[in-house]
């Protein structure tokens, strides 16, 4: 009886320690080696900016070595802001993955654009009516900004701008972006459309691991296929390089870029460079100013880049 007791004991206590083992494996499995887990930053004790946060003109900064995510440089970066056009990350990504054809063609509805007019939203340039190659509108919603390719996207992905805004949402939930949440696919000002320059990093360490995201991101400009509109397609450019203006650092540049910009939380910028030999993703937001004064969010930018390693 003893025996059977002590048999027992030991067998209760080996499936113990399996199921504990197994808990620990899918816990480490879940929040270290799960790809959309890329919200684990850490501080980095010994930064090589030698610029202070203080000095720069947005009040939201932070400042990620890509490679690690260590964390080189932050102020205010867990602090509610709205996005504005740096919405747009989010809409592109999700859309890359869930658009089994890039090159398919989609038709831009009459509806779509009155609404974005009245909103004074910036745009690619396509027209009503127009049928456009996903890839195109892909390239239309990160480098001009254009409002109308988002919500063709939209529209064909989802059937509406707010069943993708669904899909935007659970992305966000699924990469640990628990300030975020979206209203709509554009980043036109909504007071329950925020999330925090942290989070922004978050989800563009996130982007930038695929090829395809990583490629528009990246571009200066791109010229569209043919289209029943446009028959000698168009050519648009990135607003981060046009405002960027030829300006680069010194010890290495300014890889890609999207910038944003609304009255409620002024210059906005999400960019992505590379210094000696690491990349670097910089998210600032807040910065005074418009379209028409400087541009302090790419002075921010350049400033923060140019001090590495000094």
């Amino acid at each position: 009886m003893v025996r059977k007791v002590k048999k027992e004991s030991l067998e209760i206590f080996i499936f113990v320690t399996f199921l504990l083992i197994a808990v620990i494996t899918a816990s480490v499995y879940k929040f270290i080696i799960t790809p959309e887990n890329q919200h684990i930053f850490k501080i980095e004790p010994d930064s090589t900016v030698s610029i202070s946060p203080d000095k720069l003109n947005s009040p939201n900064v932070i400042l990620i070595r890509l490679k690690d995510h260590a964390i080189l440089m932050q102020k205010n970066s867990e602090e509610k802001i709205y996005p504005a056009s740096l919405t747009k990350i989010m809409t592109a990504i999700v859309a890359i993955e869930n658009l089994p054809n890039l090159k398919e063609e989609i038709r831009l509805t009459n509806s779509t654009f009155q609404r974005l007019y009245e909103a004074d939203a910036s745009m690619t340039g396509f027209q009503p009516g127009e049928k456009v190659s996903a890839i195109d509108l892909l390239y239309g919603a990160l480098l001009p900004s254009g409002a109308e390719s988002c919500i063709g996207l939209a529209n064909q992905i989802a059937g509406s701008e707010q069943g993708f805004v669904k899909m935007m949402n659970q992305k966000a939930a699924d990469l640990g972006m628990d300030n975020t949440h979206f209203e709509n696919v554009t980043g036109i000002h909504n007071e329950n459309h925020y999330t925090t320059v942290e989070n922004l990093a978050v989800l563009l360490s996130y982007a930038l691991q695929n090829d395809t995201f990583r490629d528009i991101f990246t571009s200066s400009r791109h010229s569209t296929q043919p289209t029943n509109k446009h028959p000698d397609g168009i050519t648009f450019y990135s607003t981060m390089f046009e405002e960027l203006d030829n300006q680069n650092i010194i010890d290495g540049e300014i890889l890609g870029g999207k910038t944003g910009y609304t009255d409620e939380v002024g210059l906005c910028l999400a960019s992505l460079a590379k210094v000696g030999r690491q990349e670097y993703i910089l998210i600032s937001a807040g910065a005074k100013g418009d379209h028409h004064s400087e541009q302090y969010n790419i002075t921010d930018a350049l400033a923060v880049y140019n001090s590495m390693g000094k």
